[in-house]
């Protein structure tokens, strides 16, 4: 994504920032599925990175169980509030880094764990990004997702998608949106060399997938 375009990104995110904060989670018992089933892979040696972190919610939670988590976002204003947020929880072992993830540099093979969590269906590319997380995961390491699969879904959403949501684009007023189906997703994990740790997806109509890919 060129730097312009993630700033501008970046700004639409600011203005969402302080609804989403207060926004109750959609599901919460799905989330607490995938939190624990997430520190079930965690060890107090791992080093972990979080992209699309948001308010900071999820790496607030898991930084307990591992030696440090970085977690980036390219919203400047979702980082001020995951930053206070932490600070709050009295956490000590995240830091948080202002960049999209095609700006973010990393030694290969110098991550355990990368989160990205509702973030690969906003990419132009998630090809190249999953390239990117395996390239920085140590040999085993996992790349933990949740996903929409909006090519899956129903007519009613595919039709907002198809219709609604590129007006909304074109001005500005919504982020950039991509449909792919899930198995399209798994294809994209077994192209960029993982294999399928764990896949589970709530029943709840159109919910996110939730996959954990590893690196072979």
């Amino acid at each position: 994504m060129p730097e312009n375009h993630s700033g501008q990104t970046g700004k639409l995110w600011d203005r969402f920032a302080e609804g989403y904060s207060k926004k109750p989670i959609a599901d919460e018992a799905a989330y607490q599925k995938k939190l624990q089933v997430t520190q079930q892979y965690l060890k107090p040696d791992m080093e972990v990175l979080e992209i699309g972190c948001g308010t900071g919610g999820t790496s607030i939670i898991h930084a307990p169980f591992v030696q440090h988590i970085l977690a980036t976002d390219i919203s400047s204003k979702m980082l001020e509030i995951a930053q206070q947020r932490a600070q709050e929880a009295n956490v000590k072992n995240l830091e948080f880094k202002h960049a999209s993830i095609e700006e973010l540099s990393f030694p290969d093979e110098s991550k355990d764990v990368v989160l990205g969590l509702s973030i690969l269906q906003l990419l132009k590319n998630k090809e190249d990004a999953m390239a990117k997380v395996h390239k920085w995961l140590k040999p085993g390491g996992l790349f933990v997702t949740s996903t929409v699969c909006a090519a899956d879904m129903g007519t009613v959403t595919k039709m907002f998608i198809k219709t609604i949501m590129p007006v909304g684009q074109f001005f500005g007023l919504i982020p950039n949106f991509y449909a792919f189906s899930k198995e399209e997703l798994i294809g994209s994990f077994k192209d960029s060399g993982f294999s399928i740790e764990y896949e589970w997806q709530p029943e709840k109509k159109d919910s996110a997938v939730f996959i954990i890919g590893k690196k072979q």
